[in-house]
């Protein structure tokens, strides 16, 4: 067996072949004890280790492990789980959502880190816990789903009233920018919840099409735990994205490419 363990800020992705077949897996971070007793009963099996908490998982394991850095792991497994889609980009953004949001650009089997934006997974559950008192990610995004942004969120339409904009009128001016003053009691949780996610899917859309711009390519791969299980999130960035102009493409199981890409060194 060979195993590649991502240990990230908010979650544990793993993955490991077995019986000749690609296994993932994943734990919250909180739970790290518990991945090490896993991998520390397992028999005969080598492990390579990337991710923020690697050193903290490191310590806990009685096994050796090999150890990559993040980002050169991520770029592996982004090539990787995009041969398993039969695509074979050679120039392309890969924005990795997480607790934060980084972007890099990859031209020809290399990798430039950009830079990125704190606002990610981080930001969705932070904001949404202190504007509704929710911090269950899964019940955020329920309810988020049954919300509308329209009485909280200001549209470039909404300032060029009457007037035709010099860009899209769909474009938000600015988050939670409407006027909220009279309206604040009777907002709802499900709008919040679905205005916070909007916020955090505009924020990763503008700068990774702003990031693609310097990358020379409309391609953007976003890949990230904070899509999981959340159609809404990949709704607002996938359309944003193709609203400013670049092709966005998510990538299948694209939460465990650090896992993938460090297990793919020990091939």
């Amino acid at each position: 067996m060979i195993i590649g363990i991502d240990a990230g800020g908010t979650l544990i992705k793993i993955a490991y072949t077995e019986n000749g077949q690609l296994q993932f897996k994943k734990s919250p971070i909180a739970d790290i004890e518990g991945v090490a007793k896993w991998v520390n009963g397992l028999g005969d099996c080598e492990i390579c280790l990337t991710g923020g908490k690697s050193g903290v998982l490191r310590s806990l394991l009685t096994k050796q492990a090999k150890e990559i850095v993040e980002f050169e792991a991520t770029h592996r497994g982004v090539q990787f789980l995009l041969s398993k889609m039969g695509r074979s980009e050679t120039t392309y953004l890969v924005t990795n959502v997480g607790t934060g949001t980084s972007i890099h650009c990859i031209q020809n089997d290399s990798q430039e880190r950009l830079g990125g934006t704190g606002v990610g997974g981080g930001t969705l559950v932070g904001l949404s816990h202190l504007l509704t008192g929710v911090s269950d990610y899964e019940e955020i995004v329920r309810l988020a789903s049954k919300g509308s942004r329209e009485r909280i969120d200001l549209k470039v339409k909404h300032i060029y009233e009457g007037k035709e904009p010099p860009i899209s009128g769909e474009l938000t001016a600015s988050n939670f920018g409407n006027d909220l003053f009279s309206i604040s009691d009777e907002l709802t949780k499900e709008e919040l919840l679905a205005t916070v996610i909007g916020l955090v899917g505009e924020t990763v859309s503008t700068v990774s099409v702003q990031a693609a711009r310097q990358c020379d390519s409309s391609l953007v791969i976003y890949i990230g735990s904070s899509f999981i299980h959340n159609p809404l999130l990949k709704e607002v960035v996938e359309s944003y994205t193709i609203l400013r102009g670049s092709t966005p493409l998510f990538l299948e199981n694209g939460e465990f490419s650090g896992a993938v890409g460090a297990m793919t060194t020990l091939q």
